[in-house]
């Protein structure tokens, strides 16, 4: 070994002790972003779209599936995790504004312990029948559909992904505002009740846009509304409830599917800024966009205090909801 090659390598053990070591001595720490529910769906799929397109600017970015408690698991871990950008959760509707008010016991507070970076998409649910149940009832529009449930009480019934589900809380909303009666089927998930709904064994869902465009496509549903309060891109001809129903008292009906990024409560705000803009960045990519627009999903990206307005909104907006569903989790 020479004595150049030998100094320099006291120099370098001399650095790492003094933990002045180059950088390239030291792997940068991955972020790890939790999503709450299992590998697959919406959520999971646009995380790793994401975690792949912020790689250049913020690192490696390690997507978790921590499901459970219908997403509170997973949101929980961010909760008590340290504030320092390295954990993050995509979070939504149902972590942040509806399972407050569903489960007797939620693990974490949906506004005190989280730091909102931005909202990440909105995904319209449709109102859907089975196409031979809206044929043989001559039900081809939201007005159709509440004239035949007043004329015909608990006659119809609508399926969902399970009591406090947004499809049932969709359908509570629905009856309340339109002054209708609807009895409500509960299935283990969105899935079997979109088998109940092509089977007829229930007359119509609020579904996932999403998951029942296909079977919108081919003629099985018949697609009556969107319960979003604009159209979606992806089928611009549909209208919305609210839009058909003004004169039904359904001219405010407004109920979607959205996730965002949260980190824990107290973010520092620089390393929140960062986030923030590397996220940003990449849902205005060309990339992102397409990626969304096979999910339906419509980009919605947030300043973080627009993002903590919005939420701190729908919490409230669904508290009524689900008191009136009646639908408890214990």
């Amino acid at each position: 070994m020479t004595i150049d090659r030998r100094t320099h390598l006291r120099q370098l053990a001399a650095l790492l002790a003094a933990g002045t070591a180059p950088a390239f001595a030291q792997a940068p720490r991955p972020i790890r972003l939790v999503v709450p529910y299992p590998p697959g769906g919406p959520l999971d799929i646009v995380a790793r779209a994401l975690a792949n397109a912020v790689k250049d600017s913020l690192g490696t970015v390690i997507v978790e599936n921590r499901p459970g408690a219908g997403g509170n698991l997973g949101a929980d871990q961010i909760a008590k995790a340290a504030p320092d950008g390295h954990s993050i959760v995509m979070g939504a509707v149902a972590t942040h504004a509806i399972n407050p008010w569903l489960y007797a016991r939620l693990p974490y507070d949906p506004i005190k312990d989280f730091t909102p970076i931005t909202r990440v998409a909105l995904v319209p649910n449709v109102l859907v029948m089975n196409a031979e149940t809206a044929a043989r009832l001559n039900i081809a529009s939201v007005a159709d559909l509440v004239s035949y449930a007043k004329r015909h009480p608990a006659k119809l019934n609508y399926g969902s992904g399970g009591n406090g589900s947004a499809g049932h809380l969709a359908g509570e909303m629905f009856k309340a505002q339109a002054g209708v009666f609807m009895v409500h089927i509960p299935y283990a998930g969105g899935n079997p009740a979109q088998l109940a709904l092509l089977s007829g064994q229930v007359d119509l869902n609020f579904d996932n846009l999403a998951s029942a465009s296909a079977n919108i496509k081919s003629g099985k549903l018949r697609a009556l509304a969107l319960t979003t309060k604009t159209r979606s891109s992806a089928l611009p001809e549909l209208p919305t409830i609210a839009d058909t129903g003004a004169t039904l008292g359904l001219k405010d009906f407004d109920v979607g599917t959205w996730f965002g990024l949260f980190g824990p409560a107290k973010l520092p705000a620089d390393v929140l800024a960062r986030l923030h803009k590397a996220f940003s960045d990449a849902l205005a990519s060309a990339e992102l966009k397409s990626r969304l627009a096979t999910l339906m999903a419509e980009p919605a990206p947030t300043t973080p205090e627009q993002f903590a307005a919005f939420v701190a909104a729908e919490l409230r907006r669904y508290e009524p909801v689900v008191k009136a569903s009646g639908a408890k989790v214990d």
